[in-house]
């Protein structure tokens, strides 16, 4: 990865008040597995008591903004059939909403009329922008911050789009 100086996500969802969204567009994340718990899930069959464990970190950290007020919010568009990666997300996913996150899985056939950005993003309090950007194995590649209102619209509206079209989590299956 190359170096950021892009605060942790700890400090910016501390800063967060109202909203926290996510859209994520890609159909593996697995070089930004760095404790090959993808890996450890083929392997297994299933999520493990030791991802859990080390998904902590997320789920408490989801817990407190949540606790504060702050609605956080994760759609994912995703290629169907979906990649194993996903497979892994997805069953994952029930951690995210056991801590508070509302997550949502919308088809990519269906997000075709939607204009979308072109990389992974958060967007803090309809304020402040991350962007992700990843290499082609799904590795973190860098980030960075915009806070252009024009932008910041923009892509609130794309996510909300994608959100409207988008299945809950509970009734999406893979």
């Amino acid at each position: 990865m190359r170096p950021s100086s892009v605060p942790p996500f700890s400090e910016l969802i501390g800063d967060c008040h109202r909203s926290a969204v996510h859209l994520e567009l890609r159909d593996t994340y697995e070089g930004y597995d760095d404790g090959g718990r993808f890996a450890e899930w083929k392997q297994a069959g299933g999520i493990t008591p030791a991802f859990v464990e080390d998904f902590r970190v997320w789920t408490d950290l989801v817990r407190g903004a949540v606790a504060r007020g702050v609605e956080m919010r994760r759609a994912r568009v995703v290629s169907e059939p979906v990649t194993d990666y996903i497979r892994f997300e997805y069953e994952a996913t029930r951690l995210n909403q056991e801590a508070g996150e509302q997550v949502r899985w919308l088809p990519r056939r269906d997000a075709a009329t939607l204009l979308l950005p072109g990389a992974d993003l958060w967007i803090f309090d309809d304020r402040l922008i991350r962007f992700g950007h990843f290499t082609g194995n799904g590795a973190l590649d860098c980030q960075e911050m915009c806070d252009d209102p024009a932008v910041i619209k923009k892509f609130s509206e794309a996510f909300e789009a994608v959100w409207q079209r988008a299945t809950p989590h509970e009734r999406y299956t893979v």
